[in-house]
């Protein structure tokens, strides 16, 4: 339970120091950094840098549209079959990002099941 909380927790912390600098596939770089680094087991490797992504980018994505009404993502919903709820948008834009982690995550603990065998 403790290495499921400190995976959490290092995943969002680097995911959110190397998304100032790099573009946004750099959560799939601290997933896999964290994965390789705190391992996890059974499926516990994809959910919790999922949710911790999941979690981040619908944070930040609020936190940027709380700041002009969210009009960008209104109408981005619009143009997306979404109703016109920027909430949703936030929703699929959180899930976009924790698939990648998760999948980068995976990726990174079977590296290190390979090394660990060599």
């Amino acid at each position: 339970m403790t290495k499921n909380i400190i995976n959490f927790i290092a995943t969002i912390i680097l995911a959110y120091i190397l998304s100032l600098f790099m573009p946004w596939w750099s959560v799939m770089t601290a997933a896999f950094a964290t994965a390789l680094f705190f391992p996890l087991k059974k499926i516990a490797v994809f959910f919790v840098p999922f949710l911790g992504i999941l979690l981040l980018w619908f944070v930040l994505s609020y936190i940027h549209s709380s700041g002009n009404d969210f009009t960008l993502a209104k109408r981005i919903a619009v143009l997306l079959p979404l109703g016109g709820n920027p909430y949703t948008l936030m929703l699929i834009t959180g899930v976009v990002g924790g698939l990648a982690a998760g999948i980068a995550a995976v990726f990174g603990k079977q590296l290190s099941l390979t090394l660990k065998k060599q």
